[in-house]
């Protein structure tokens, strides 16, 4: 279940908030408005528009927008409910057979789960779902990849369009050494949209593509673990075996707040307990 992930949108307002303070603290309300110029502006975000234009196709570059959303959003899926479901299942499975197992799909709301339990159902092989499965996971990080390039190329482009705006206003300014009134706007120009693009590059774009790249690798943890939990109910695996081992993946202190031990079998022995 996805929710709403407060953190991106208060590390932008943040960011920007002390950046402003910072400006008005030494300038003051007045002064801030010097750092505000709708060229250097339309040189920054223009020319990374531009840029991605070229760089991407339009179905592409149409994406972006729902990938950005996706940094302010988090999926709401506790480990270790998602280890109590797979007990619940595979206690299941050992007491009424593999396929009352449909019924009990209907209270499990993950996709990847209910598609791996299905396929344990039908009587699938454990190499074939593995197989099936890793293959999907695969197929989701290079979806997820693609929609992070836009922002990691965002990210590229933004400082070397601030750059070519600070050329631009340099040029400006040496043409017209005998205008003194020139001389500041041109400036503004120059330094302004080195800034924006800097902005636009450390606090929006590259933290977006990072935070979606750690999303990706939790989401890819997550269904590894539900991989093992799928090929654990099939085999027919005690519940409480299936329990443990999927309990090494939690912290050593989530494990003590479930009130989970540690068991330990002997070598051999794992069979006649399942």
């Amino acid at each position: 279940m996805k929710k709403f992930d407060i953190l991106t949108p208060i590390g932008l307002v943040l960011g920007f908030a002390m950046i402003m303070l910072g400006i008005i603290s030494s300038s003051g309300i007045a002064g801030s408005l010097y750092f505000i110029d709708i060229t250097s502006i339309f040189i920054v975000i223009g020319g990374t528009l531009g840029a991605l234009l070229v760089n991407f196709n339009l179905q592409e570059i149409k994406s972006m927008p729902r990938v950005m959303r996706v940094a302010f959003s988090r999926e709401d899926t506790k480990l270790s409910n998602l280890i109590e479901t797979f007990v619940r299942l595979s206690d299941r499975a050992r007491r009424e057979g593999l396929l009352s197992l449909e019924a009990e799909l209907e209270d499990v709301e993950d996709k990847f789960i209910k598609k791996g339990v299905l396929l344990a159902v039908d009587g699938v092989e454990p190499e074939v779902i593995n197989d099936i499965m890793n293959a999907e996971i695969s197929a989701m990080e290079e979806r997820h990849i693609k929609g992070r390039t836009l922002l990691e190329k965002a990210g590229e482009y933004a400082p070397a369009w601030g750059m070519a705006g600070t050329l631009i206003g340099l040029v400006l300014m040496l043409k017209n050494l005998d205008d003194p009134s020139s001389l500041g706007p041109n400036m503004a120009i120059a330094i302004l949209t080195t800034l924006y693009g800097v902005l636009l590059a450390n606090l929006v774009f590259l933290p977006m593509a990072s935070k979606l790249a750690n999303k990706t690798e939790q989401e890819v943890f997550f269904k590894q673990i539900i991989i093992e939990g799928v090929i654990g109910v099939q085999s027919g695996q005690n519940p409480k075996l299936l329990e443990e081992k999927l309990s090494a993946f939690l912290s050593t202190e989530e494990r003590k707040k479930q009130g989970i031990e540690e068991i330990e079998v002997p070598e051999g022995m794992e069979e006649k307990v399942q």
